[in-house]
């Protein structure tokens, strides 16, 4: 392997004030994602008369305690509950996330009650879909924590309604798939939602608490006019002693939460065990990592500055170094695990677009997975390079990242523009895991850009016209046409509206990659159920 040769010195200006302008980011989406927590918090008296845990605890209690748990999500529905930025709620209503239950990773979906009695915010249902595709593409157990007030009547939109049937589509896929589903219904799962219960494979019920019915006691009176508690219709000793629903009675959340552990403890998961292999920390410093990024995506960035402090021992071997050299390829390791790397130190060119697609190929007939560190203003245009194939070899570039074999990883470190985005494996083209650190933008092109281009649209429009161009009007037109693209292109914006699954800290980056890789090769080594793929006899 090859040690980088960091040039990065911290104490200069720039890394500083990089520095500076990260931190300054962190500590708005911390803010940000705060709010949730202070939200959720606000229900706890509420929680405790009725002898209740708060989601978040129910979730603590849930997970194997020093363990890595990947929150997913967090932004997502910021600036989407109302337009006040300064007082959005994030999160979706929804908490979702990856950790480990009595050793066995799974997928964690819980209701954040707390909020608005757990009713869906915006971006709650699909937040709550990208979490059970994560479980499908990568094999894990799916656990519930249900309790919800369902959708909110007031604010009903049929798009919901019909989309919301990918949910309970899913969990009969999990099923079927061979992934085990363990649901504790803490509360209220009502209408449809009462088939995120019924879907289950496991199903816990708390005495007093739970609520599962296709109608409640409002509804069933104005449908048909029959009398019934809430607790009649759909309790937690009804649906246990009567119904079946329920598999398990639990007296409160903890033992509920208590259960779902031992069931998971005792499902023989044939998950992927292996044995560590050695390897070497990088030899520069994570803290560094906030300041390699300038906060003007224009400015130019050497990415190996990144790789060497995420790798280990800082070692990379360069592919193709002469040939396409803005686009950046080459082979290391993470925590002993191979991994192919592709990153930007500006614009794609044909050549580098050629480069990007010989090496995808590579990785894929070695079985290596991929990691595209965003960093681009896009394609390069212009006569000389069109006539050098822009198109033919970016096409080959998108083909190559469609139809790879190996597990790809996106993180956007900075800009991602354009087709760029495409070539470099952007949430469109469905990286296994996607997210972003706080500084990245991303968009079709730069508002400058678009705002210059349609000045010259307007100019030409008027000289075909024989009019005077209006300078006072065409400037507003770009002023506000930049004011819309940067505020579009904001990682926030973005992850607000699940285009990555989530915005990290760039010092978690290196911890992040090795747990997704880890999630990715356990995926690959565990059996499918083979009840799926079983062949019928005559």
């Amino acid at each position: 392997m090859v040690r980088i040769a960091s040039t990065v010195s911290p104490k200069s200006e720039s890394f500083r004030a990089n520095r500076e302008g990260m931190l300054d980011l962190l500590g708005q989406m911390e803010a940000i994602e705060g709010r949730t927590r202070a939200a959720s918090e606000r229900s706890r008296a509420r929680f405790e008369k009725r002898h209740q845990l708060l989601p978040r605890d129910r979730v603590a209690l849930l997970l194997d305690p020093g363990r890595p748990f990947i929150e997913l999500s967090k932004l997502a529905g910021y600036g989407l509950d109302h337009a006040d930025l300064e007082t959005s709620v994030p999160g979706g209503g929804v908490i979702a996330g990856i950790g480990y239950v009595s050793g066995v990773r799974c997928v964690i979906n819980a209701s954040d009650s707390g909020i608005a009695a757990g009713a869906l915010q915006p971006m709650g249902l699909d937040k709550q879909i990208r979490a059970q595709e994560i479980a499908l593409e990568n094999r894990l157990p799916y656990v519930q924590l249900v309790e919800s007030a369902g959708a909110n009547l007031m604010d009903y939109r049929v798009e919901d309604f019909v989309r919301g049937g990918n949910l309970f589509r899913n969990l009969a896929r999990m099923s079927a798939a061979g992934l085990p589903v363990v649901t504790i219904t803490h509360g209220s799962s009502t209408a449809g939602g009462a088939y995120q219960t019924g879907l289950s494979d496991y199903i816990i019920m708390v005495r007093g608490r739970t609520r599962a019915f296709l109608a409640g006691p409002p509804l069933l009176k104005a449908a048909t006019g029959e009398v019934a508690t809430e607790e009649e219709l759909g309790g937690a000793e009804m649906h246990t002693g009567i119904s079946g629903l329920g598999d398990f009675l639990a007296e409160d959340d903890r033992e509920a939460l208590g259960l779902a552990r031992s069931i998971m403890a005792n499902i023989d998961w044939n998950g992927a065990g292996e044995v560590d292999r050695a390897f070497d920390a990088p030899v520069y410093d994570r803290e560094e990592l906030l300041g390699l990024m300038p906060m003007d995506h224009r400015q130019p960035v050497d990415m190996k500055e990144v790789i060497a402090r995420v790798v280990d021992g800082s070692d990379f071997v360069e592919f193709g170094v002469r040939y396409g050299a803005a686009t950046v390829c080459g082979n290391a390791k993470i925590a002993g695990w191979p991994i192919g790397i592709i990153t930007n130190n500006g614009p794609i060119d044909p050549d580098g677009a050629a480069k990007a697609t010989h090496f995808i190929q590579a990785c894929c007939q070695a079985g290596t997975p991929i990691l595209y560190l965003n960093n681009t203003t896009g394609f390069l245009v212009g006569r000389s390079y069109e006539e050098a194939g822009s198109i033919k070899h970016g096409a080959k570039m998108i083909q190559a990242v469609t139809n790879a074999t190996v597990p790809q990883f996106t993180i956007y470190c900075g800009a991602s523009f354009g087709a760029g985005n495409y070539g470099m494996c952007g949430r469109g083209f469905h990286p296994r895991f996607c997210f972003s650190w706080p500084n990245a933008k991303t968009a079709v092109m730069g508002g400058e850009q678009a705002a210059g281009t349609m000045a010259v649209v307007q100019e030409m429009r008027a000289e075909r016209l024989g009019e005077a161009v209006d300078r006072v009007k065409l400037d507003a037109l770009k002023a506000r046409i930049v004011e819309n693209f940067n505020r579009q292109m904001d990682a926030f914006h973005t992850s607000a509206r699940l285009l990555d699954d989530g915005v990290i800290d760039p010092r978690d980056t290196r911890d992040l990659m090795i747990e997704l890789m880890q999630i990715a090769r356990e995926a690959e080594a565990r059996q499918p159920n083979a009840m799926q793929f079983a062949v019928a006899r005559p």
